[in-house]
C-alpha cells in the first residue's frame, strides 16, 4: 500500500478539529451507552476504515453502525435490517449536530439516549447547549483522515511484534487520539484519577494493568502541533532517559511522555520506518526500565501468510 502523509498543520484547522472531536464524542457516547463493557473501555472506541471512522456494529435495534465518511463529508448510519440514513457534515453548532444525529438514530430504530456532556475537554458545555456555529474545513478533515490511514498502517504492523496482551488500534474520542497499547502482564498501582470529565472508576479500570502506550494526536492534547506520543504507566525509574529514535524525538517532562512531531515523520525519506523506530525504541525504554519479560512477550513483526514462530522458551 502506498501511504499518503499529508500536511495537517494544527493551527490552520484548530476550530474544525475541535468540532470534529465533539461530533465524535456524541457518536462515541451513543456507542458507549448501548455496548456491554469491555476491559479498558475498548468497547467505546472508533476505528479507522476506508471512509473515515466507524463505530463498528452497535448492539441497538437490529444492529447499527455509524460511519464518519471524511472524504464525502457525511455521517452515515446503517442498520442490519437494511435501513440507512445520512446527514451532511459541515458548518453547524454542536447542538445542531446532536439533534440531527439523534434523529438519524431514531430513523434507524435505535435509542439515542446517552450522556450529554463532553469528556476530557476544558470547560465542557453540554451538547444541547453548545450553540456556537463551528467551522468545518473539509479539505483539512480529509487530509487528517488520510494521515490516520497512513499512521494506522504502521501501528498495525507494530502491534504484530508482541505475543502478550495488546490493544486494538483504535481512536479514543475523549482525548481524540489514535492509540495502541502493550501490556506487561502485571497489575499496576491504583491510578489517582482526576481526569476532567471522566469518572475515576473508569480511569482506574483503564489503567489497572502495567502498560506501554503509543499514539497520535492531531494537536491540542498538550501540544499545538500534530504529534506522536509514547508513555508508560506506571512510569518506571529511568524511563525518561531512554535512547529513543529518531533524532527529534524527546521526552516532555510536563506531559511525562515522549513526543515526536508528525512533520518530522512526514518529511523523512522513509516515514513508515521513522515512525516504527519511534514506536519500537520508546517501547523498549518502557520495557527495559520497567523490567518486562521481553523474551516471553515479543516476536518478529508479522508478515502475510506466515504464522508467528512458537516461543522456544515455553
Amino acid at each position: 500500500m502506498s501511504a499518503i502523509w499529508p500536511e495537517i498543520p494544527f493551527e490552520a484547522w484548530r476550530e474544525s478539529c475541535s468540532a470534529l472531536h465533539l461530533y465524535c464524542q456524541i457518536v462515541g457516547k451513543y456507542r458507549l451507552a448501548r455496548t456491554p463493557w469491555v476491559n479498558h473501555s475498548w468497547h467505546a472506541t472508533l476505528y479507522v476504515n476506508a471512509r473515515g471512522l466507524t463505530t463498528s456494529l452497535i448492539p441497538d435495534a437490529s444492529g447499527i453502525e455509524i460511519v464518519f465518511d471524511l472524504s464525502r463529508h457525511v455521517l452515515i448510519g446503517e442498520a442490519a435490517d437494511g435501513c440507512r440514513a445520512e446527514m451532511p457534515l459541515g458548518r453547524m453548532s454542536v447542538a445542531e449536530f446532536h439533534a440531527r444525529f439523534c434523529d438519524l438514530v431514531r430513523h434507524l430504530g435505535g435509542t439515542p439516549a446517552f450522556d450529554g456532556r463532553p469528556s476530557e475537554v476544558p470547560d465542557p458545555i453540554p451538547f444541547t447547549e453548545d450553540r456556537q456555529i463551528r467551522p468545518y474545513d473539509a479539505d483539512a478533515v480529509t487530509r487528517f483522515f488520510r494521515a490516520l490511514v497512513a499512521i494506522s498502517g504502521v501501528f498495525y504492523r507494530f502491534r504484530t511484534g508482541f505475543t502478550g496482551k495488546v490493544s486494538p488500534v483504535h481512536l479514543f474520542w475523549g482525548s481524540f487520539d489514535l492509540a495502541v497499547t502493550r501490556f506487561s502482564g502485571r497489575s499496576a498501582p491504583l491510578h489517582p484519577g482526576g481526569v476532567p470529565g471522566l469518572p475515576d472508576v473508569v480511569t482506574r479500570e483503564a489503567y489497572s494493568d502495567e502498560v506501554s502506550s503509543a499514539g497520535f494526536w492531531p494537536g491540542g492534547g498538550g501540544t499545538d502541533f500534530a504529534a506522536f506520543y509514547s508513555y508508560a504507566y506506571p512510569t518506571p525509574n529511568g524511563f525518561a532517559d531512554g535512547q529513543v529514535m529518531p533524532a527529534g524525538a524527546y521526552f516532555d517532562r510536563k506531559l511525562g511522555e515522549y513526543l515526536l512531531p508528525y512533520d518530522l515523520v512526514r518529511k523523512s525519506s522513509e516515514p513508515e520506518a521513522t515512525l516504527m523506530a519511534f514506536l519500537q525504541s520508546t517501547y523498549q525504554a518502557a520495557a527495559d526500565s520497567g523490567r518486562w519479560d521481553r523474551a516471553a512477550l515479543e516476536c518478529p513483526i508479522g508478515s502475510p501468510l506466515r504464522p508467528r514462530p512458537l516461543n522456544k522458551n515455553r
